[in-house]
């Protein structure tokens, strides 16, 4: 048996075979590495924080960990049985090394969206695994027959193309759906540059208070309600409902979509099996505002403290492993991950993959616009189960109920802050933690 076992707790999505790819990865990994082996166990991506603070708290915690994007302050606060953070900064563990165990280090080379959502405090606390962000899907059949020049680029040009596809004969029932998700928010509010938390989004220090009723939030409500009263824009019924809304697209019930970037290959598919051209572009921005940023999607790799040194080196090296780069191109083939590094795009290109596939490209392109000014990375939420859920319930009321926006947001960031303080207060706290804390905001 070799004498270094490395245990990883990974993500898992509702996706088959879904870790097979890291899983081949982490056996060449031992074959170059004879002295060590890669345990994976995966594990439900909603469900991982309270598992790895289980593990902690029995003084079994993994080496390494994979946090959903959403659960990165959960990761951050979980702790040891004595007490102390159960992670350590990966960037601190590396300290610009540029090879460990003959791997080459790739921090430098991760995208620069992606490094700066997961840069925190001003170190860099963790390695991206999957990446992705939100994307405009469109039915390119429908937009040319109903005289859509263009995938819109603007809120104000989608609003034009909608008119344009209600106005279609035998058109689709409505033209544009996307889901009531907390992500969407932190994209739109991303893209303007606005700041959902205080402390730089959670980035310079615990975020302590919350805002949803600023202008950025609030422009976006105001255009997606404006949809939703003309009657172009199709609500499904229910949070988060992804599966709902990619029915409607795949039925031609809408002619636009939002979604992930994690669903190029499924959309295209959906076309070809509905005979229908089907292209993704940049999610449509505020035309008052210069996009900045984005929101960004995946989970990521972090590592424990207080490692056995060459523990510490091996966990380091496969971290390197998996995102070099013709790993990095292999992940983004298998599952749809939006490449994390360049080299992993520099791969892709060379190869061809991007011009035989243009789509895939669309993702990369749009977060190379994150500028890296505070408020372009999607925040770091404190109690980000309850504040999502104040921000879906709020739009819910105003797509449904006709709630008056400005006055029902209010409400939302009393009961977002409310969220927040009880998140902060637990686990801040001296005491045994309200579990509440492992809930992830998706």
């Amino acid at each position: 048996m070799p004498p270094y076992v490395i245990d990883a707790v990974l993500s898992e999505y509702p996706f088959p075979g879904f870790l097979e790819p890291v899983r081949k990865r982490a056996e060449e990994f031992e074959r170059a590495h004879p002295e060590y082996r890669i345990d994976i166990r995966g594990c439900f991506y909603e469900d991982l924080p309270a598992e790895v603070s289980r593990l902690a708290l029995a003084g079994t915690p993994p080496v390494l960990a994979s946090y959903y994007s959403g659960a990165t302050q959960q990761a951050i606060d979980t702790v040891t049985a004595d007490g102390r953070p159960l992670f350590t900064p990966v960037g601190a563990a590396v300290a610009g090394r540029a090879e460990i165990l003959g791997e080459r280090v790739v921090l430098d080379d991760l995208i620069a969206a992606c490094r700066g959502f997961y840069t925190i405090g001003g170190e860099l606390a963790a390695v991206p695994l999957t990446l992705s962000t939100m994307l405009l899907y469109a039915n390119t059949t429908i937009l040319r027959a109903a005289g859509v020049e263009r995938v819109p680029r603007t809120w104000a040009e989608l609003t034009a193309a909608c008119e344009k596809v209600a106005a279609l004969d035998g058109g689709p029932e409505y033209a544009i759906t996307w889901p009531d998700d907390g992500k969407l928010f932190q994209h739109a509010v991303a893209q303007q540059g606005g700041l959902l938390v205080d402390n730089a989004g959670g980035r310079a220090g615990r975020a302590g208070r919350v805002d949803l009723s600023g202008i950025e939030i609030m422009d976006y409500v105001s255009w997606w309600n404006h949809l939703n009263e003309r009657g172009w824009y199709l609500y499904t019924g229910a949070f988060e409902d992804w599966i709902g809304s990619g029915q409607a697209f795949a039925e031609r019930r809408v002619a636009f979509r939002f979604g992930s970037s994690f669903e190029i290959a499924a959309m295209t598919a959906i076309g070809r099996a509905g005979g229908f051209g089907v292209t993704a572009a940049f999610l449509p921005h505020n035309e008052r505002i210069a996009p900045v940023g984005n929101w960004i999607g995946g989970d990521a790799l972090w590592l424990a403290d207080g490692l056995d040194p060459a523990v510490r080196d091996g966990a380091l090296a496969f971290v390197q492993y998996l995102n070099s780069p013709r790993a990095g191109a292999e992940w983004h083939r298998a599952v749809g991950s939006t490449p994390a590094t360049y080299g992993a795009v520099a791969a892709l290109e060379a190869e061809g993959w991007f011009e035989a596939e243009p789509l895939h490209r669309v993702a990369t392109a749009q977060l190379e616009r994150t500028d890296g000014t505070p408020g372009s990375d999607a925040p770091l939420f404190p109690g980000s189960h309850g504040i999502q859920t104040a921000i879906m319930a709020a739009m819910e009321d105003v797509l449904v109920r006709g709630a008056e926006p400005y006055g029902r947001f209010g409400r939302a960031t009393a009961e977002a802050q409310k969220a927040l303080d009880a998140y902060n207060a637990t686990c801040l706290g001296t005491g045994p933690r309200d579990r509440s804390w492992l809930l992830v905001g998706t």
